[in-house]
This record gives structure tokens, C-alpha cells and sequence, in this order.
């Protein structure tokens, strides 16, 4: 379930073109399970009709603070007391502006300028040309925003409706509504570094052929962003998987298990948690061939030598940040059977605190999963559920321990 889930949100829309993205961020809230209620101003009305907002969250819409609606005719003070947040998306230049001088000549401004701060949150998506968004005026308009405790969220870079390319687009409601769950969320991994691995490994035979496995990513990347919505600093270095990069996370490709290992070495000293997700390739071909191997019609198949590659959760539970408890490394076992026992042993193997079973045939590609978190005590499952619900929960139990 979304952590915005049973929140009442006021959705503000100021003038310009982005406002058509509003519509998909309102139909994305009310998803999921957001109250949304909709005000618009004089000049976001030339983009959008609140007609197709009031069908989008199912209310009626507000647009002068003179609506003869409110019995008190103050609708600038009766929409925003219940409010968990107030959005406004676009938040133009002028409205920025309007913002920081506390500007309030209509229903929306007015509104941001009466919210209780200390309980109704002021977030706002800008959207302008690149030119407006660049220039020092609004670049000090926001800063001194945020100063005063406004969530001013980024900008997107690409083309923009006036035919320039650049800064200054609104972000996309799917990277709004992630940004909306992750300020929501609960922050008990705030201030600390997170490296996880995620993926398959793939181990090269020759420049067309190789070894890998069936791992698709997805626990470690919905772990990478449940520890980026938990206020973490994450690093996420994958395998070759082809999903997107959880926003804010920093991501580092990587193609076999000694990349990996070069990888996470790399940044392991700045982490106080890691958590290695990834199905690494046990072996790799002794020799990687500069071309193709060709069947020759003899029916012979081609010898290939295997040597063992780097144990990557081991080589840094063993370190000494790890030994010492500055590390708290988590493993993952993907077994096909007898899970609790190889589990365990695996744990006492590799030398960590904590490690997470799952049964890899059941789970490889899926969006669904069941994990065993074993520890020195015992065992604990995580009953089915989405990847993502496990891997809040996952550091929520990580968070607990550290």
C-alpha cells in the first residue's frame, strides 16, 4: 500500500502548459487512495478546465475565493486546515515569485499564505522555460523558498513546448508522485550510505555468448528505493537488467562479478549498510575467446575451463569496518529447496548479521515475493507480498537492528 494512502491532499494548479501533466498526477494520487482536492487559478484555467479536473479526483473544483460554496465564504482557510499537504503543480515563475513576497490577490496564494506551517507542508513542482528557470531572479526565489521551508522539488531536462531544449520542464507525475511517497515516508535510515547489488552477473565466453542466470533486479532495485523513501543516500550497483534507476539513487552498471567487486570496494568505505542482492555468477570461463566460437560440423563441443569468482558478500563482511560493526552487511541466498538450512549456513559461511532467503525459481521476473530473514536467533518470514512492500519492511527490520 502507497504511504499516501488516506492523505488529503489540496492539488494547486498555477498557469502553463504543464498543467495537462496535473490531470495525470491527480488520477495518480486518487490511485493511490489520495483525497484530492483541486484549485486552480484565473491563468491555469487557459490550460487546463476544471471540468477534467473535478472528473479526475471526483470533487468539485475551487477557483475564486469568492466561491459562494463555503458558508463562511473563506475557503482560503477551510480548504487548507485538513489538509496533510498543499501541491502545487505547475508552480510557474510568477507563482514562485508570488510565493516568496507572500503575495495573495487569489484562492490558491491565499491559501499557501494561510496554511498552518507547522502542519500543512508547501510542496511545489516548478515548470517554466529554460530561460526563466535559469535566470538568477527565480534561482534566488528559490533558494530563499526552501530557506523558509517550501519543498521545492527539481526540474526536468528536455524539450520544452516552446521548442527550446533545457531545464526547466515539470517533472513527470509518476517522478511527482514518487517524490510525494518518499516525504511521506517514515525516515528511519536518515543520515546513513546504503550500497546494495542487484541483478545477474554475466560472465563473458566470447564476444557473443555467456553465462548468466534468470535474476531480473527487481528486489534489489525496490530495496534501493524502499532505503532511498527510508531518508537513505543510496548507491545501487547492477547488473546488466534493463530497469529504471529509482530517482535519487546513484547507479553504477556493472557487467561480471570482478566489475561488481571493483565496484563496490569503490564505495563500500562510505556506507554504513550493504546489502547484496545481486545473483552473482559463482564461476566464469577461465579464457574469454577475442572471437566467436564456430561449430566446425565435427560434433566435438569446444572444452571450457571454469575458475571460481570473487565471494563479493564475503570479502567485505570480513573486512575490517565490518568486523568492527561500522559495516552491517546483508546477504541474499536464491535457493531452489530446503531453504531454512542452506539459509543458515550460508549466514555462517558468508559471516553475516542478517541473511534473506528466497526461492529463486518462484520468484526470478516476478513482481511478488516471500523472504526468510535469518539471523543468530532464528528464522523470521515475510509472508507474500509485493517486492516493494518487502523491501520497506525489509528496512524497517534493518533500521531496528542497526
Amino acid at each position: 500500500m502507497s504511504t499516501l494512502a488516506g492523505k488529503y491532499i489540496v492539488l494547486g494548479l498555477s498557469g502553463g502548459i504543464a498543467a495537462y501533466k496535473s490531470a495525470e498526477l491527480c488520477r495518480a494520487l486518487v490511485k493511490a487512495g489520495v483525497t484530492v482536492q483541486v484549485v486552480m487559478t484565473e491563468a491555469a484555467e487557459h490550460f487546463m478546465t476544471a471540468v477534467t479536473m473535478q472528473a479526475l479526483s471526483g470533487r468539485p473544483v475551487y477557483t475564486s475565493q469568492w466561491d459562494a460554496r463555503e458558508a463562511n465564504n473563506m475557503a482560503h482557510i477551510n480548504l487548507s486546515r485538513d489538509a496533510d499537504a498543499i501541491v502545487v503543480a505547475p508552480a510557474s515563475a510568477d507563482f514562485l515569485s508570488k510565493l516568496l513576497h507572500g503575495g495573495a490577490d487569489e484562492l490558491l496564494s491565499l491559501m499557501c499564505l494561510a496554511r498552518p506551517i507547522d502542519q500543512v507542508p508547501l510542496i511545489v513542482a516548478p515548470a517554466m522555460n529554460r530561460e526563466m528557470w535559469s535566470n538568477p531572479a527565480t534561482q534566488r526565489n528559490v533558494l530563499q523558498l526552501k530557506a523558509d521551508g517550501v519543498q521545492v522539488l527539481d526540474v526536468g531536462q528536455g524539450d520544452q513546448a516552446c521548442g527550446e531544449t533545457g531545464d526547466g520542464r515539470m517533472l513527470e507525475a509518476e517522478e511527482i508522485l514518487d517524490d510525494l511517497e518518499a516525504f511521506f515516508s517514515p525516515k528511519p535510515l536518515a543520515g546513513k550510505t546504503v550500497l546494495v547489488t542487484a541483478g545477474p552477473t554475466y560472465e563473458a565466453i566470447d564476444p557473443v555468448r555467456g553465462i548468466t542466470n534468470l535474476s531480473s533486479g527487481k528486489m534489489g532495485f525496490a530495496i534501493a528505493r524502499a532505503a532511498r523513501m527510508a531518508g537513505a543516500d543510496v548507491t545501487l550497483v547492477a547488473g546488466p537488467v534493463h530497469l529504471p534507476t529509482p530517482r535519487k539513487v546513484k547507479r553504477i552498471n556493472v557487467q561480471s562479478a570482478r566489475q561488481m567487486l571493483d565496484a563496490v570496494q569503490q564505495q563500500v568505505d562510505a556506507a554504513q549498510v550493504f546489502i547484496s542482492t545481486a545473483a552473482v555468477a559463482d564461476w566464469r570461463p577461465a579464457h574469454s575467446a577475442d572471437q566467436k566460437i564456430k561449430k566446425d560440423g565435427s560434433g566435438q563441443t569446444p572444452q571450457l575451463g571454469f575458475v571460481e569468482n570473487p565471494d563479493i558478500l564475503a570479502t567485505v563482511a570480513h573486512s575490517p569496518r565490518a568486523v568492527s560493526g561500522q559495516l552491517f552487511c546483508v546477504g541474499f541466498a536464491a535457493e531452489s529447496h530446503d531453504l531454512l538450512a542452506h539459509a543458515t549456513a550460508k549466514r555462517i559461511r558468508k559471516g553475516v548479521p542478517l541473511l534473506v532467503g528466497n526461492i529463486g525459481p518462484a520468484t526470478f521476473g516476478q513482481d511478488d515475493n516471500a523472504l526468510l530473514l535469518v539471523d543468530e536467533t532464528g528464522a523470521r518470514e515475510l509472508p507474500y507480498a509485493s517486492k516493494q512492500t518487502l523491501a520497506v519492511q525489509l528496512m524497517d527490520d534493518i533500521a531496528r537492528r542497526l
